[in-house]
């Protein structure tokens, strides 16, 4: 007990816990220790209720009851306040009593408060104000506490064994003891096993035994003991990110029991590919710390400095990815602790018709041949990859290991998209056309789409561009391209063409407006793009066969287009409105970046032939008056959703996930393989199984992806079981020793965008009781809200079947 009034600290030196009586009894029997019994009044009653007028947060007062000073009867409104011994020998007893399957309460939760102590000024009832501070508490806390402490109309008891509070009492002088508040005595107690008094679960059953203290499995139950391992981790600067990875990994079974236990014996400081064992002895340090009884929020500084040492991508205070930290700090702790000196040379034999089995068994020894530790034991995993070329059909067979799955997030919805689609021949004003395509799809699928919406004819095709800054940038033509690499804020615009014009030049044309007193000398600088570019195609000569079909696509955009949109017949002379002439535009060629060629394209100029032209049109102001601003503005964006509306959340099975994840697909042109049988590289087509389970299984959900260097989030909503992932379907092999079934126990969770994100971690940690690890703070969640759109890493342990 911590007290800021310096006269009573050395008599109150030692930290208070408030017990249930109940479970103090039981391990304790304090019929043989008399405690000195207070009555704890509601903050409403008695002398201080005019007090309580200005002090709020008052909880209750604490009055010795001297009549009831022998009875010493217990039930869910009784407490025992002990001293710091008391309250750890009071843990042990019940820890022991579990492992011997003797237990029959669990423990609640640890909450550390603040309390002040007020003397009271009424003689005929000394005894003790207590308050919760709002102040000094966090908002968590207080909302806690005050759930704690709801007295309404029943009378709370409190017998104190410490002695302490009694000593504070008596060596006070009531009389002349002020109300200020600058005069309280301030404490700061661990508030034990209040949360939930009727919440006395049966931690045993008849067939079931718990061999371990600190959240071991045995015959798929497990045995926990109230608070140990309910603290949380301070941020010390965005590292939100490792504290989520740390709380699931602290919490899982195999790795509490061999870390809380003498892991050091197994250290491997000669390893070149660990890192001389720090690793392990920080992460083991940090364990002990997390679970050790009565713990308030961990500093994890000492640790990140260690991680910091080791990986320097991890150092200074700037976001990262938990993923990441999970697969290098996995990683890490096995060659920290593997148990192989030397490892030896092996080599994986060829299969020679040989049965899977036999095959994979080989590599699984020759794996542990050089890597043999307790993240090997729990948590790695088999998968079967077979890859078979294109052209000899050579199989080629592995069987490799894995410390987590990394599943896709296959999409179970279409994806709409919207182009410009502009004719080249000048007979219809732009339009835009929206299709529907499948969102993993490839660009053939969107050509497919666009030629129905767009009613192609057998003689017309479709050019497809991406227009920025009123530009083309790019064609896109690729079959097999991903629609993945389109954003929905990229601008497309598809042009129509006739189906055969490779006798025809293309002419790409950009619009610039020119400005007042410009020269052909000086329309870099006063000259700026505007406008949808327009292409057309024909047979190009001089200079005026340029002029001309600038016109002719030009011609759906004149201001007398717009009002009837009616194509011109066949008899009209011209595509230029009669009052503009040559002198209001001025054509110069360019090169794929945009930049100027030469001068001024002259009329009577013979041109080079050329498949592909690009030409900027310098428009002067009196060319705006005769032509459409508005139909060539620049092309809608891909999508573009309504004003404060939402796309629908998109869902997935996990097993979707996994059958993504399985599937046999083509290996990408940067990926190829050399075949054995052709002596070349081919694009091979690869497929995975699962074929060895680990007891705890990772799943990592590969919610961001990446394209043209920018890395975004998906935010679909997957499905994934919690109490009983059936994985028998994906398993490829199967010996019958082991269950393919499997029960979440952990999530890692990221909120928010790339840029702003937060970490936080889900943990089982009391049978089917839920906590939220944010940071520091720890509080009870309901299983019911464990699954969103955040959950990116999850962690489930295996069930033996029965």
């Amino acid at each position: 007990m911590e007290v800021s009034d310096t006269s009573t600290k050395q008599q109150c030196s030692d930290r208070l816990y408030l017990v249930p009586f109940g479970w103090w009894k039981e391990a304790e029997d304090p019929d043989d220790e008399e405690g000195v019994l207070y009555d704890a009044l509601p903050a409403y009653a008695g002398p201080m209720k005019i007090l309580n007028i200005f002090k709020s947060d008052l909880a209750f007062n604490l009055i010795i009851n001297k009549q009831k000073q022998q009875d010493q009867r217990h039930d869910n409104k009784n407490y025992a306040l002990v001293s710091a011994d008391m309250w750890l020998q009071a843990l042990k007893w019940h820890s022991d009593a579990a492992k011997d399957g003797n237990g029959k309460t669990s423990t609640e939760d640890v909450y550390p408060l603040q309390l002040k102590l007020s003397v009271l000024q009424d003689s005929n009832t000394p005894g003790l104000g207590v308050r919760i501070s709002k102040k000094d508490n966090a908002v968590e806390c207080f909302r806690r506490a005050c759930k704690i402490f709801s007295l309404e109309s029943e009378l709370l008891h409190i017998l104190d064994f410490s002695g302490q509070t009694t000593q504070f009492l008596l060596n006070k002088n009531i009389k002349d003891s002020p109300r200020q508040s600058d005069q309280d005595i301030l404490l700061e107690l661990q508030v034990y096993g209040l949360s939930d008094l009727n919440k006395n679960k049966d931690i045993t059953k008849k067939d079931e035994t718990c061999s371990k203290m600190n959240g071991a499995v045995a015959n798929g139950s497990y045995c926990e003991k109230g608070s140990l391992g309910l603290t949380g981790l301070q941020n010390l600067g965005n590292t939100c990110f490792m504290n989520s990875s740390l709380q699931c990994l602290a919490h899982t079974p195999k790795l509490v029991d061999y870390f809380l236990g003498d892991h050091r014996k197994e250290i491997n400081h000669d390893n070149p590919l660990g890192m001389n064992g720090e690793i392990a002895m920080a992460f083991g340090d940090l364990l002990k710390t997390l679970w050790a009884p009565g713990a308030t929020s961990v500093s994890p500084r000492s640790f990140k400095s260690k991680l910091a040492h080791f990986a320097p991508q991890f150092s200074g205070f700037n976001q990262h990815d938990s993923q990441e930290l999970l697969a290098f700090l996995l990683d890490g702790l096995h060659e920290d602790l593997n148990r192989v000196k030397c490892k030896p040379y092996v080599e994986a034999k060829d299969g020679d018709g040989r049965p899977d089995e036999d095959i994979a068994d080989e590599y699984w020894q020759n794996h542990l041949a050089r890597n043999d530790s307790v993240i090997v034991d729990v948590c790695q995993g088999q998968y079967r990859s077979t890859l078979v070329c294109p052209i000899c059909k050579k199989v080629s067979v592995t069987f490799d290991p894995f410390m987590y799955l990394s599943l896709p997030l296959p999409s179970t919805s279409m994806r709409t998209m919207t182009l410009t689609a502009v004719p080249s021949d000048g007979s219809a004003q732009p339009t835009s056309v929206t299709v529907t395509v499948p969102k993993q799809g490839k660009f053939e699928d969107l050509m497919r789409s666009l030629r129905v919406a767009c009613s192609l004819g057998d003689h017309e095709t479709l050019m497809v561009a991406e227009v920025y800054n009123n530009h083309i940038i790019r064609f896109l033509g690729e079959p097999t391209d991903s629609l993945s690499l389109i954003r929905d804020d990229d601008r497309l615009v598809a042009y129509k063409l006739e189906n055969k014009f490779e006798k025809f030049s293309r002419v790409v044309f950009v619009q610039q407006q020119m400005e007042k007193n410009s020269t052909s000398e000086t329309h870099k600088l006063s000259c700026k793009a505007f406008g949808l570019p327009l292409v057309g195609c024909g047979e190009l000569v001089k200079g005026q066969d340029i002029h001309d079909l600038y016109f002719k696509v030009l011609k759906p955009f004149t201001t007398k287009a717009k009002e009837n949109h009616n194509t011109v017949t066949e008899g009209e002379e011209s595509n230029i409105p009669k009052d503009t002439s040559a002198c209001d535009v001025k054509f110069y060629f360019t090169d794929d970046n945009g930049n100027i060629k030469g001068s001024e394209i002259i009329m009577d100029d013979t041109l080079e032939l050329a498949c592909q032209l690009n030409v900027v049109v310098c428009w002067s102001d009196s060319m705006l008056k005769h032509y459409d601003q508005h139909l060539l503005s620049s092309p809608v964006e891909v999508y573009k959703p309504a004003l404060f509306s939402k796309r629908p959340q998109e869902s997935v099975s996990l097993y979707k996930c996994l059958e993504a994840f399985l599937k046999e697909e083509p290996l990408g042109p940067d990926d190829m393989w050399y075949c054995p049988g052709c002596k070349k590289h081919r694009q091979a087509s690869k497929k995975l199984d699962l074929w060895r389970l680990p007891e705890i299984l990772v799943i990592h959900l590969k919610r961001f992806s990446y394209s043209r260097f920018l890395k975004n989030k998906l935010e679909t909503y997957v499905d994934f079981p919690i109490h009983d992932l059936d994985l028998s379907t994906c398993v490829a092999y199967s010996n019958g020793r082991s269950s393919h079934r499997y029960m979440l126990y952990a999530i890692s969770n990221h909120y928010g965008s790339m840029g702003g994100g937060h970490y936080t971690a889900f943990i089982r940690h009391d049978g089917d009781r839920w906590f939220d690890f944010d940071d520091s703070y720890v509080s009870p969640i309901d299983e019911g809200r464990i699954k969103t759109s955040a959950a990116y890493v999850l962690f489930y342990r295996r069930l033996e079947d029965v």
